[in-house]
Parts: structure tokens; C-alpha cells; sequence
């Protein structure tokens, strides 16, 4: 079964999955209300330093820029409708392959075209994060899952959680921060270069 963590909980992702080294983060939602137009949540993964700084704007994975330099997170793909059961996006990470100023690799959606299409996470529900072992993926107890529930209103990006090198070892935590200020917001809180 899996392990099911509350709004700023972490766990060894070693205790959940020994000897993990290939991790795929799925992402979810459906939209609650809608006025006909298709909701466009974009996950996206950020890998920073020790300061909380990405390493650069190339360590920001989303569906334009498909991998980090070492190619150790990789996006899947992007779903524009959030359609269907089970992940709307993935991004996998292979732990063994981070580089070594990578202190934490943070992951967020955020809302395409939010402000012009008037949508937000209020208009959101089901949203989740989960971590699993890439090299299990049918094993239900080698899953570690934060439901953001409905704590999010006016947001049109949140993070939703981050893995992060404790010692030695990986533990992921939940987060689920909003911001009113979309993916702009986020970017500028990370160092990266907006555009």
C-alpha cells in the first residue's frame, strides 16, 4: 500500500523502495469547473543548489526543454487536456545520475495561459504528486503520494513537492506551495531567467 504524507511530511525514499535508483514523478488533477476550455496544467521539475538557486536555466525541465545537461531528469511529455485516469505527466529521475551541486530537484504544474483563459486551482481538483520506483512500477507499497486536496484557490502554479539528498540519503517531501503570480512567480523565487 502506499505511503500517503500530509502538506510538509518527507520520508527516505530508501525506507519506501530499497535501493531505489530510477524514480518516476506523476503528476495529476482534473478539472472541477469548467467553462468548455480545456485546462493546460504543465509539470515541471527545477534542480537547485544548496542556496535554493536552479544551476542554471537549462536545469529547468519542462516540456520545451525535455532534460537537464547530465540527462538525469527527463520529462515524458506534455498532456495538454489533463484527460484520463492515473498520471497526466511524468518526469523521471535517475538518482545515481544527479550532478553532484544538485542539492534538490523541485517539482511544480503550473496553469498554460492561466490569466487569459481566467483559471486557477480552485478549478482544480484530484491534484496529486507521487514518487515510485521506475523499476517496480506495479508494486502499490513502492509509492509514496501527497494529495494537495483543496488548499490551493486563486493559484496558477504550485509546487508541489521536492526530492532532495539527505546525507546520503534521497527522501522526498511534500510541499505544496501556491502562487498567485503563476509560473513568473515560481521562476523569479528560483533564479531562473524569465522569457
Amino acid at each position: 500500500m502506499a505511503v500517503n504524507l500530509a502538506k510538509g511530511g518527507n520520508i527516505s525514499l530508501d525506507k519506501v523502495a530499497p535501493g531505489l535508483t530510477h524514480a518516476v514523478v506523476g503528476l495529476g488533477w482534473n478539472p472541477r469547473v469548467t467553462d468548455g476550455v480545456d485546462f493546460d496544467l504543465d509539470a515541471s521539475a527545477i534542480l537547485v543548489d544548496a542556496n535554493g538557486h536552479a544551476l542554471s536555466d537549462e536545469h529547468f525541465v519542462f516540456y520545451n526543454n525535455l532534460q537537464d545537461p547530465s540527462g538525469a531528469v527527463v520529462h515524458q511529455g506534455d498532456n495538454r487536456t489533463g484527460a484520463g485516469d492515473g498520471d497526466d505527466e511524468q518526469i523521471t529521475l535517475d538518482l545515481a545520475a544527479v550532478e553532484p551541486g544538485v542539492a534538490r530537484v523541485v517539482f511544480l504544474a503550473s496553469i498554460h495561459d492561466a490569466d487569459r483563459r481566467g483559471q486557477n486551482f480552485g478549478q482544480v481538483s484530484d491534484a496529486y504528486i507521487r514518487v515510485f520506483d521506475g523499476d517496480d512500477p506495479t508494486d502499490d507499497s513502492k509509492v509514496v503520494v501527497f494529495d494537495l486536496g483543496e488548499d490551493a484557490s486563486t493559484e496558477t502554479a504550485l509546487v508541489f513537492g521536492e526530492v532532495y539528498k539527505h546525507g546520503g540519503d534521497w527522501k522526498f517531501r511534500a510541499i505544496g506551495q501556491g502562487y498567485s503570480s503563476g509560473l513568473a512567480g515560481v521562476i523569479r523565487d528560483y533564479g531562473l531567467q524569465a522569457g
